[in-house]
């Protein structure tokens, strides 16, 4: 039975926290060339190692698992984001450039960033002219409003964000597949009254809906081209590169576009001629590629794995290649209260004492791959505060608060439940088997149960049914910010709204009304500091609830071999920005 979610009303005055004033601005990206020629470990975190404008070569990247899809309508995974801009072309972006810069939204397919109007309810855009798809075809808005509306069915589309499903004003609008309107004019809450221009309606005020022109699913569809589901297979495209080839699970293949016209995109270079990506490629075997010169880019950009890092830190040379940046990121695992005994606050909040937070340490490579978490907001978000809910000696669990709690919850004896993880990410692995030995001592059984990454969210951690009916009591996950405020970083994985029983979700656990009505709290504070200490709260009651339990706040060791040029780490992906590599011929 489909679920209809309703999102509250809120009213956000035009000073949301890193909102439009720190993302405003001119309308291009910085030259990649200004930084001048970075070099050494972590050079790349801030600056540009290797700059070039010199075009051609070919640039090889490998995804341990799978995407979740190539459809920027249907897509949620941080390095997609960062990817789709090769083919295709957002209404906004994050510009292309190091550090905090790479945070700072630009416009892309639009000639500027949104006009508000009517208190911020209402945003209109005007899209460049010369814009073209791979095919000829001229991008009208009326191809950006028609990709917003078929993102919106989840049901065809499970996977990606909700933000527009929440705040425009869809009234009774579910599909452009079974459009009710007689006229077939689509979508009320969106209006395109020429070609150029497109208008957002919204049920409430955002002034952040920048934010949301961001999102892949403002990429243009060409509604004659779209074959619903099946559009992965072929996404035409709008940005510089195409698809030569996609085989589905294996590898594909971009090359130039030759209806993409430098003059119409102030963002990118474009200068490889080629992008070559494998899939479902072992993540030692990348590693030991990155390390040979055969491979250029793991393109999961989370880090290398444990063995990797050991030959990276060990040897000056490999590491004077190598970053190792602090990120918005949280690795976490979601504690299901949908699973019994998990039901019961004091049997969650047995796993939150009993769990030994250096395995969980260890199984990411140390600190080179993050900071225990005692919480949930890492402290690179702006207002975020550290605190310790579940504190431990050393961090390496309490037995006898665990066994208490066990006490409390009736199961003195502990319980048995599953663990889930990501089959191709080996750190997952090695996290799933330090919480089923520390939360062992504690008489909590954990079986652990492995998932293909490319369905893990849309088939079995993030589809509620499955979670619950395979006992799927703890799920391990992660999250980075979709851009870095309280509101980018929580909102997706702890408001209970956007929980959608179809799959696809990002919050896997946390089903709290107090949670919830904290979230409309903090988009109704219009004082920054004031909003950035709701987030906190938030962030607060969700440790209360123990519906979570923080692992680490991310580090990655990434590794950059000497023939890429253009190499740097952008804080609006929290990994290398794709869109600015080059390769040494």
């Amino acid at each position: 039975m489909k679920r209809k979610r309703v999102m509250a009303a809120v009213a956000v005055a035009s000073a949301l926290a890193v909102g439009l004033t720190a993302c405003g601005g001119g309308g291009g990206s910085s030259s990649n060339n200004t930084a001048g020629g970075a070099s050494g470990f972590n050079a790349g975190a801030d600056k540009v190692v290797n700059p070039s404008d010199t075009k051609g070569g070919v640039i090889r990247m490998a995804n341990s698992g799978d995407w979740d899809s190539l459809d920027p309508g249907d897509t949620y995974y941080a390095y997609s984001w960062n990817f789709v801009r090769l083919y295709g072309r957002s209404l906004v972006t994050f510009q292309s450039a190091p550090g905090a810069e790479g945070a700072k939204l630009v416009p892309d397919l639009a000639e500027s960033l949104g006009k508000p109007s009517d208190d911020g309810k209402t945003w209109t855009y005007k899209i460049r002219s010369g814009v073209k798809f791979e095919d000829g075809k001229t991008v009208t808005s009326k191809d950006v409003k028609y990709a917003v509306e078929r993102s919106l069915d989840k049901t065809v589309f499970p996977n990606g964000p909700t933000y527009f499903n929440d705040y425009l004003d869809l009234g009774d609008y579910k599909t452009p597949y079974s459009d009710p309107t007689p006229d077939k004019l689509g979508l009320k809450a969106i209006e395109t009254p020429d070609d150029s221009t497109i208008v957002f309606h919204l049920k409430t005020a955002f002034s952040g809906f920048d934010y949301f022109a961001m999102l892949p699913s403002t990429i243009p569809v060409e509604q004659a081209k779209d074959t619903g589901s099946k559009y992965k297979e072929h996404v035409v495209s709008t940005g510089p590169y195409m698809f030569k080839e996609n085989n589905l699970g294996k590898n594909f293949t971009l090359v130039r576009n030759p209806q993409w016209d430098q003059k119409t995109d102030p963002v990118r270079k474009a200068l490889p001629d080629e992008y070559d990506v494998a899939l479902n490629v072992n993540a030692d075997d990348i590693d030991n590629r990155l390390l040979a010169g055969s491979l250029d880019i793991d393109i999961a950009g989370s880090g290398v794995q444990a063995a990797a890092q050991g030959k990276i830190l060990s040897d000056q040379t490999k590491k004077a290649n190598a970053d190792d940046p602090t990120v918005a990121r949280l690795w976490y695992t979601s504690i299901n209260g949908d699973v019994a005994p998990l039901d019961n606050i004091h049997c969650r909040k047995a796993v939150e004492y009993a769990a030994d937070k250096t395995g969980y340490l260890a199984a990411y490579g140390g600190q080179t791959g993050g900071q225990i978490a005692s919480n949930m907001m890492p402290p690179i978000i702006p207002g975020a505060e550290s605190f310790d809910t579940y504190a431990t000696p050393g961090n390496a669990g309490d037995v006898a608060k665990a066994k208490s709690e066990l006490q409390a919850c009736g199961k003195a004896d502990g319980f048995e439940t599953n663990i889930s993880y990501r089959a191709e990410r080996p750190k997952e692995k090695a996290a799933a088997e330090a919480l089923q030995q520390s939360l062992g001592k504690a008489g909590i059984k954990l079986t652990i149960k492995p998932f293909p990454t490319g369905d893990y969210y849309k088939l079995y951690a993030g589809k509620p049914d499955y979670a619950k009916n395979n006992n799927l009591g703890l799920m391990i996950t992660g999250w980075g910010a979709d851009w870095p405020d309280g509101f980018g970083f929580l909102s997706q994985i702890v408001d209970s709204r956007v929980i959608r029983a179809s799959g696809g979700n990002t919050n896997l656990s946390v089903k709290d009304p107090a949670v919830d009505a904290l979230v409309d709290k903090a988009l109704t504070t219009t004082d920054t500091s004031a909003r950035e200490k709701v987030w906190v709260d938030v962030d607060k009651k969700v440790m209360d609830d123990a519906y979570t339990l923080p692992g680490l706040w991310s580090k990655g060791l990434l590794y950059r071999p000497p023939n890429l040029t253009n190499v740097f780490v952008s804080n609006g992906y929290q990994m290398y920005d794709y869109l600015a590599l080059g390769a040494k011929k």
